[in-house]
């Protein structure tokens, strides 16, 4: 498909719609189908962008006070791209996700800010689990695929992600 820059020859003009090609060999009497007439979703669904979840462990502050119950939202490409210029990052490939999670996950138990530092300071195991969270939330909710046994023939799903501990 080719798009045509707004400067370019021609942008300013109005042009004619594009005609299905049997209607244009038919005449223009022939009725030419509506992309918006057969919509794709009958039921168009809301858009969830923030999603609860509950880390296995807990952050423990300062003040000794565990915080589990959290929620993250959906990355924009922003949060993974700025993250790319953190210093630490650079040094140090494996901090990604430590920067990564502190910009997407909006509250944790009574914590008046989450940051970088915040999961910097977690048990392992909720990382591990919050890189997962990270992972089915931005994957359409869920990183599990369709297969199908090579021997029986027979459908079931595999998980595809979080194969190992502290793995981005």
């Amino acid at each position: 498909m080719r798009r045509t820059a707004a400067g370019a020859p021609g942008a300013g003009t109005a042009a004619a719609p594009p005609q299905h090609p049997q209607s244009a060999a038919a005449g223009a009497d022939a009725p030419v189908p509506s992309p918006a007439a057969a919509p794709l979703d009958p039921a168009p669904r809301e858009l969830r962008t923030e999603f609860p979840f509950q880390l296995p462990r807990g952050y423990v502050d300062e003040s000794g006070t565990v915080h589990r119950d959290g929620v993250m939202r959906l990355s924009t490409a922003r949060d993974e791209l700025v993250p790319l210029r953190d210093v630490r990052v650079q040094e140090n490939p494996a901090y990604l996700s430590v920067v990564l999670l502190g910009r997407v996950i909006t509250r944790l138990g009574t914590l008046p800010m989450v940051h970088d530092g915040t999961v910097e300071s977690m048990f392992a195991s909720d990382l591990a689990f919050l890189q997962d969270f990270y992972r089915q939330i931005n994957a359409e909710g869920h990183t599990r695929a369709a297969v199908e046994c090579p021997h029986c023939s027979e459908p079931f799903e595999v998980e595809l992600g979080g194969s190992r501990l502290g793995e981005s």
